[in-house]
């Protein structure tokens, strides 16, 4: 007996596009994987450029893995805590990899980017875009915030929150972090304060799926922890996490190398790219992410002209 899926079966979340997976970021990888670059084999084959992946620090990583056996329970030196982190499962995390992860969050950063999907998909939400201008770099000015608030009011939308999508981080003294609010701010509610984090991009771990809610509510908290016995980050993982980066003396010098090896290879992309006349945005600071002009490139200089570029 077969028996056909029938979309009406699953609910809208499973329906629905909220994930991207029809959108132009989407195409570009089906369009990679069919006919992905190599230097030698397919030199004219598709540039994957929009994954946003770091794996200029892996040797550090590597070089710490095999100089820190026993902290992995998969080795010789670390099978003695097999039996312990094989059967751990207190769904709110080791405590150790808590710790680690805290000291690591609280070492100095700077902005994240995050996809549209990610805040849409589960919750339901809109986006409201906040039109910067070349003229300015496309730097986020209280300006353009506020012109942006006015008309999501004229349309009836309440704002809830404001992101930087921009691939500019903010400096000192611009940039107020939500931790300070937190620590100053005497009417602060703190229950309506959630962080997520996760170490993807600063240690360049996407694979190893490792994500964080950090929040004072404790309902929140323990619906979290329910909820992770979907998709626990493995104790294993967390041990080995939790080993890393606790070692001070590696985490300081990860960040310091990862900025140094990010702005050497920014300034010779850019570089590559200008001499083939592609230019960029001259301020861009947010390490992984650059901002190129491919108008000229274009058929037709509009949106839809760069939603459909080759086809």
């Amino acid at each position: 007996m077969v028996f056909k899926l029938n979309n009406q079966l699953l609910s809208k979340i499973a329906t629905g596009k909220g994930h991207g997976e029809d959108s132009p970021y989407f195409d570009g990888w089906k369009a990679y994987d069919n006919d992905p670059y190599h230097p030698t084999k397919n030199p004219d084959g598709v540039i994957q450029m929009g994954l946003a992946e770091n794996q200029l620090c892996f040797d550090l990583i590597q070089e710490w893995l095999k100089n820190n056996p026993k902290a992995s329970i998969c080795t010789t030196e670390g099978a003695e805590e097999f039996r312990d982190i094989a059967i751990f499962q207190d769904y709110h995390g080791l405590e150790e990899f808590r710790i680690a992860i805290a000291k690591f969050m609280a070492k100095g950063r700077g902005d994240r980017v995050t996809f549209d999907r990610d805040l849409r998909w589960r919750t339901g939400v809109q986006l409201f875009p906040v039109d910067c201008e070349s003229s300015n770099y496309f730097k986020i000015t209280r300006e353009a915030l506020e012109y942006a608030y006015e008309m999501a009011q004229l349309d009836n939308i309440r704002v809830k929150g404001l992101h930087n999508q921009s691939i500019k981080s903010f400096s000192q003294p611009e940039f107020v972090s939500i931790s300070e609010i937190i620590e100053e701010e005497v009417e602060c509610n703190l229950d309506l304060i959630h962080i997520v984090y996760s170490l993807s991009k600063d240690m360049g771990f996407p694979g190893f799926r490792v994500g964080i809610v950090y929040s004072y509510n404790d309902a929140v908290v323990s619906c979290a922890r329910k909820m992770s016995s979907f998709g626990l980050v493995s104790s294993q993982t967390q041990h080995l996490i939790a080993s890393m980066l606790s070692d001070d003396e590696f985490v300081d010098n990860f960040i310091m190398q990862s900025k140094k090896r990010l702005a050497s290879r920014y300034s010779s992309f850019t570089k590559g790219l200008a001499q083939v006349g592609i230019k960029c945005l001259k301020t861009s600071n947010a390490g992984l992410f650059v901002w190129m002009d491919l108008r000229r490139l274009l058929k037709e200089q509009t949106l839809q002209g760069s939603l459909h570029y080759g086809e």
